[in-house]
């Protein structure tokens, strides 16, 4: 072991939240950053269907079980297996959040559309800033297509976001689908950290929209999730041309989404 590495592990033995939470057996200081987060904001209440996505190893399942209570219900997400909680309302998913298929299995598991979605899932660091920024960007880019198909109307959506060139392009995405966006860093997050967290509360029911003109898509359109998306928009409009129905893009907004609603109300 290095001497980094020795200096590292005495700091965060000497850290107050990382003592706190092996005094309250939580599996990670994170779960402070949450309970700081939903104290603040009110993302989450007893009785909530929420989902985590990136959960290992499930100090935010365990912060969020204490909120919701035996009458919620939570599904949490991640590539790496994650050690059951113990509860019946509380299951995990071993998945690639990016793909199809883990959005399938997630819906499957929901007894209803998701109160609140939460993600404090960090891409794999490569100590190079720009590339670290813009995987964290993309990453939670994801989490947000996923939140605007799992929430119901009116819900809360809570992402860990790494400050960069692109994160007000990301915050000003953000607000394309909920009512109030705020940009909060809790106490527990250590100060040399560049992590802050955007909070969008009242989700306003829209389809995500891969047209939108924002920088940060670009980042995403080789996602398997999002290029299925691209795919089906694709598909709506072969299916409307061959109709004769013209559908455009205005002013760099992408209203092809909602005009195939309109369509589809009046058709």
């Amino acid at each position: 072991m290095g001497r980094k590495d020795k200096r590292w592990i005495l700091q965060r033995k000497k850290d107050l939240y990382y003592q706190l939470a092996k005094k309250n057996k939580y599996r990670s200081r994170a779960v402070y950053k949450l309970l700081q987060l939903n104290e603040k904001f009110r993302i989450i209440k007893e009785g909530d269907v929420v989902v985590d996505l990136g959960c290992a190893p499930g100090g935010w399942l365990q912060a969020v079980r204490s909120i919701v209570g035996e009458r919620g219900f939570v599904v949490g997400v991640d590539l790496q297996s994650v050690k059951p909680l113990g509860y019946d309302n509380v299951i995990t998913i071993r998945g690639d959040m990016t793909k199809r298929e883990t959005l399938g299995k997630i819906l499957s598991h929901l007894p209803s559309k998701a109160d609140v979605v939460i993600s404090d899932a960090s891409p794999n660091i490569t100590g190079v800033w720009d590339v670290d920024h813009s995987r964290s960007v993309e990453l939670t880019t994801v989490a947000l297509i996923l939140a605007t198909k799992l929430l119901k109307e009116g819900g809360n959506f809570v992402v860990k976001v790494f400050q960069g060139n692109l994160f007000n392009d990301y915050v000003d995405l953000v607000r394309n689908y909920f009512k109030k966006v705020y940009i909060s860093k809790p106490r527990a997050s250590r100060e040399s950290s560049a992590e802050v967290y955007v909070i969008g509360k009242r989700f306003l029911g829209k389809t995500f929209d891969m047209n939108i003109d924002s920088p940060v898509l670009t980042l995403v359109k080789e996602c398997p999730l999002c290029k299925g998306e691209l795919e089906k928009e694709g598909e709506e409009r072969n299916r409307y041309k061959s109709r004769g129905v013209k559908l455009t893009v205005e002013g760099g907004r992408g209203l092809l989404i909602k005009k195939i609603k309109e369509m589809r109300r009046t058709g």
